[in-house]
């Protein structure tokens, strides 16, 4: 045991989950609280984006950014587009970020970071190793048919988070370093499903006049539609391929959060959220060094 706790250097790699992602703030400030120190980091889609943000030395201006969004700053930041391909732009979120956080190169980051992405035309993986920074953000986070697909060298870039959610496999390597990763993308479908199952019961029973009108107008199976197959189904992939990422390389430590009640679109809820990444880092932390 002894051996294992004075292991404190980490290769971090944090994976895609839109904004389930922000619980990789807690999950990095946890780790330092515990004296670990992040010597590398590699993302993918939110995870990218947390990465650089973090490799950058300003996650705490991140964060301290974040508890300003609500339902409101998120439509502001929304840049809508009539695209056949995608529905938002993603340039204005980009360009509000960039305002706390220098676009540097990647090569100048103070430790070793890379990003994931995901060439549509070629089906492959696309690693970023060098460049501008948020070129490779905004490549990486590029969510299929929602953000614009970047289009560089020939490449249709879209989500790396479609072939690779938690790319162990791609982060830098230290001698002696504890690989640990934090994978976001998980959910307790089970949980989800009772509980959207109780509200739709909650509001047959519900007798007032508004309800009983509601009740004629929504089928008993609303929730189970041809958006949310699609996105489960998506989900549960992207899933799969984490978990056999995980099985491949064998983190020395796992933070896997699963979550039922934030979505990939709940930025409003950053706090809640980090510290989830707080508390499920901290038990797999106890874990680890009981072992």
């Amino acid at each position: 045991m002894t051996e294992q706790i004075e292991k404190k250097d980490v290769a971090l790699v944090l994976s895609s989950g839109g904004a389930r992602g922000l619980a990789h703030i807690g999950a990095i400030e946890e780790l330092e609280a515990q004296d670990y120190r992040i010597t590398s980091v590699a993302g993918c889609s939110m995870g990218a984006l947390i990465g650089g943000v973090y490799a950058s030395g300003k996650l705490a201006e991140f964060r301290e950014w974040m508890k300003t969004i609500d339902r409101k700053k998120m439509l502001e930041l929304t840049d809508f587009s009539l695209s056949l391909n995608h529905l938002v732009k993603g340039t204005r979120i980009i360009e509000a970020i960039m305002e706390f956080v220098p676009d540097v190169l990647i090569e100048d980051l103070p430790i070793p970071y890379c990003a994931v992405a995901t060439d549509w035309k070629a089906g492959r993986e696309v690693v970023f190793r060098k460049g501008r920074l948020f070129d490779a953000i905004r490549a990486s986070i590029s969510l299929p048919s929602f953000y614009e697909p970047v289009q560089r060298d020939g490449m249709i870039l879209i989500d790396g988070g479609v072939l690779n959610p938690i790319p162990m496999n791609r982060v830098t390597r230290h001698k002696g370093d504890i690989l640990v990763g934090v994978d976001v993308s998980g959910h307790d479908y089970a949980a989800q499903w009772e509980t959207q199952h109780e509200l739709t019961e909650r509001r047959k029973r519900n007798k007032s006049l508004k309800a009983q009108i509601l009740n004629r107008l929504i089928p008993d199976n609303i929730e189970f539609n041809y958006y949310t197959v699609l996105s489960r189904t998506s989900s549960l992939m992207i899933r799969q391929n984490s978990i056999l990422m995980a099985q491949l390389m064998k983190p020395e430590i796992l933070v896997d959060i699963q979550m039922n009640r934030y979505g990939g679109f709940d930025f409003d809820k950053s706090e809640k959220l980090i510290a989830i990444g707080h508390q499920k880092t901290l038990q797999a932390i106890q874990k680890f060094q009981s072992v």
